[in-house]
């Protein structure tokens, strides 16, 4: 059995926010934090999936544009956009979500897995989709947000140092 089939065999604890009116949901275990909006700060040779960086009581964290990842257009921040912190692996990330709503337990067996959904939901990007009474909510899987490629380009954009004004 493949982990991401393990990891929803029980009930899976997660944080539900919105994107467009739709609700999503990601692994409370991989939830950090969620802050307020914040200025992100535009870096140089940033890959496009990321907006820029946050300073996080002294430490420097990469907002990924999770819009992107989805296919979803861009919009401007609102005064319920938050920033979702994450781990995925041993990174800290962010991305922004329209409205953090609540955190909600989802029984193992409300919970289809990609493998055995609709061909759209069988993407690396999603845990799953858990089935509430009227509506879906697509689970997210953090520790794929980032492909290994998008992973090593942005470890060398945060290495490289910044122009000197």
């Amino acid at each position: 059995m493949d982990a991401a089939a393990q990891k929803v065999e029980g009930p899976l604890q997660v944080v539900v926010f919105t994107l467009e009116g739709k609700a999503l949901a990601l692994d409370i275990v991989q939830v950090q934090e969620i802050i307020r909006m914040v200025e992100i700060t535009p870096v140089p040779k940033m890959p496009p999936f990321a907006l820029g960086v946050i300073n996080l009581r002294g430490k420097i964290v990469p907002i990924i544009n999770i819009r992107e990842k989805l296919n979803l257009p861009d919009r401007p921040a609102t005064a319920k956009t938050s920033i979702v912190l994450m781990r995925s692996g041993d990174r800290l990330l962010g991305f922004l979500a329209d409205d953090v709503t609540e955190v909600m337990t989802l029984p193992g067996g409300s919970i289809d897995k990609p493998a055995s959904g609709p061909d759209w939901i069988q993407s690396d990007l999603f845990l799953g989709v858990g089935k509430l009474p009227g509506t879906l909510l697509v689970i997210i899987d953090g520790d794929r947000l980032l492909s290994p490629q998008e992973e090593k380009l942005l470890e060398k954009a945060r290495s490289a140092p910044l122009p000197v004004p």
